[in-house]
């Protein structure tokens, strides 16, 4: 576990990249379950079984890209796709007997709980962007789902392999309410999570336009305010709805979708069900 904050980011980005990517312990049990029923599973129901996990789903965009190097192997934006170019054989011969997040963090209770806090944020988050991206009638929804899903997973993976630093940034947070994210990260890392997810897309050569989706600094793009914007709404709303940051965000989904701030907050209330 690292302790300390490296120098710079191409040392942050080494780490990780050396450190790999932990799934959740029922993504672990599921593969592991299935494992022996592989002619009666397919890419679409073992997408489905697996699909709530961003670990996961990083950690096969990252493997199928590997191959790509070696051998023809198409690009996958979603968790499906790759799933039907790798194969649900190979898929099971490379999956099997994951490390896990729960095995990583073992007698760290409050790390646990400070990942799975962000993970299910992920999950939110990812619900509100495939429904903005449906009634927008955008063609890369699944694709704009796995964008919202996939976001903050390099706090995902700060919290498996520096959960003492992670921990300390939470507790600035706390301490002042009014302190940023990105601040509380520079602070405390010496760089922004967001630089190292950048980093580490790049690294790991995941699609192009998964890479830009995840990237707010393109957040003038219709595409990518869906992500941004579900973001916003799953972090403002993690402890419910009386933020005070949630009538600015309700306005800009209303502007993004083109509705009443009315029939805004009642989609809303009925996505987040």
């Amino acid at each position: 576990m690292l302790e300390r904050p490296l120098p710079d980011l191409p040392a942050w980005t080494a780490l990780f990249e050396r450190a790999g990517i932990p799934v959740l312990a029922s993504t672990a049990a599921t593969i592991d379950d299935l494992v022996d029923h592989e002619d009666a599973v397919d890419a679409r129901l073992l997408s489905e079984l697996l699909a709530d996990d961003p670990l996961l789903t990083l950690r096969l965009l990252a493997h199928l890209a590997a191959r790509r190097r070696d051998r023809d192997y198409g690009q996958a934006e979603t968790v499906t796709a790759a799933l039907v170019l790798l194969g649900i054989g190979p898929f099971f011969r490379a999956f099997g007997s994951l490390p896990t997040v729960e095995q990583r963090l073992a007698g760290r209770a409050d790390a646990l709980a400070g990942l799975q806090a962000v993970l299910r944020r992920a999950q939110r988050a990812a619900t509100f962007a495939l429904a903005f991206a449906a009634h927008r009638t955008d063609p890369d929804a699944p694709v704009i789902h796995e964008a919202a899903l996939l976001h903050d997973f390099a706090e995902l993976l700060l919290w498996c392999h520096a959960p003492a630093l992670a921990l300390e940034i939470a507790r600035r947070q706390r301490a002042d309410p009014a302190l940023r994210s990105a601040a509380a990260q520079r602070d405390v890392l010496g760089i922004e999570l967001a630089d190292l997810q950048q980093a580490l897309m790049r690294a790991w050569r995941l699609p192009p336009l998964l890479v830009r989706l995840g990237d707010d600094r393109h957040a003038d793009t219709p595409a990518v305010r869906c992500v941004v914007l579900a973001q916003r709404l799953a972090r403002h709303s993690a402890a419910g709805w009386d933020n005070p940051a949630l009538p600015d965000d309700l306005a800009d989904v209303a502007a993004l979708l083109q509705l009443g701030a009315e029939p805004t907050r009642r989609l809303l209330l009925s996505i987040d069900t």
